[in-house]
């Protein structure tokens, strides 16, 4: 039997479910920045090396996108937490949706003849070049990640009944990212980079994702506290279909 404040809340989140104020604007953002991470994935970039407590580690060999896409799994987080899994997949199929859109445009914009006058074709065709693998692994891993990452924030926020938030954003990322990173990398790289680099790269990005998180559970604390306050919501996917292709069912924001 739910309890007198799950009721509450029950009620609260329903007739909230069809005015809140920034879920639209932070779907846009996520979307956005996923875009933006993938216009940046294939280049390897070298960071370090760097010093902590003395000694030196590094130069580690990682993927552009370890600078901004780990965000994608902050939103994941906002989005499961505060407006349901529902909510989370609904901006994860507009992400891959968009993912797809921005990589069969560059396609065709490639295999387009130049200008005359335009001399920079061979450069734009080796930038972009990497297009179809990339958007193969690119959709492949962040479809996997971001769900996983859901799935396991949803029922984390089950099985603590809404406590210890800290467990639910990083227990979800450690998660996901591993899903994610694998993916991408071994579906990216595979075949082009070594085994030792492939495997260089796959942890340096996992173990540098894991951290941006627990680095950025503080903000992720005061967003989600924010987001639950001014939109009257705190969604607890109980009767929610985890189905990643399950749209018509009604969400726990709904029931």
């Amino acid at each position: 039997m739910p309890s007198q404040l799950d009721t509450a809340q029950t009620e609260t989140t329903r007739s909230a479910a069809r005015s809140y104020k920034y879920l639209d604007a932070l779907t846009t953002a996520f979307v956005v920045i996923l875009l933006v991470s993938n216009l940046i994935a294939q280049k390897v970039c070298l960071l370090g090396p760097l010093s902590l407590f003395g000694r030196s580690i590094g130069p580690f060999a990682v993927s552009g996108a370890v600078l901004l896409f780990p965000v994608t799994y902050i939103f994941g987080d906002v989005f499961t937490e505060v407006y349901g899994f529902a909510a989370s997949r609904r901006a994860i199929w507009l992400g891959f949706f968009g993912t797809a859109l921005l990589y069969f445009i560059g396609a065709v914009v490639i295999a387009l003849p130049s200008a005359p006058g335009w001399r920079n074709q061979q450069a734009f065709s080796t930038v972009f070049g990497f297009i179809p693998r990339i958007l193969a692994a690119s959709l492949i891993a962040f479809w996997a990640g971001e769900f996983a990452n859901s799935y396991t924030m949803a029922r984390l926020k089950l099985i603590t009944n809404g406590r210890k938030l800290w467990t639910r954003t990083i227990g979800s990322t450690v998660v996901g990212q591993a899903v994610d990173t694998v993916l991408v990398i071994t579906l990216t790289f595979g075949g082009i980079y070594p085994i030792r680099v492939l495997i260089n790269i796959i942890v340096t990005g996992y173990a540098l994702k894991v951290g941006y998180e627990v680095i950025a559970t503080p903000i992720t604390y005061l967003v989600i506290n924010w987001l639950k306050r001014v939109e009257h919501a705190d969604a607890f996917d109980r009767h929610e279909s985890f189905n990643p292709f399950s749209f018509a069912e009604k969400s726990s924001l709904d029931a």
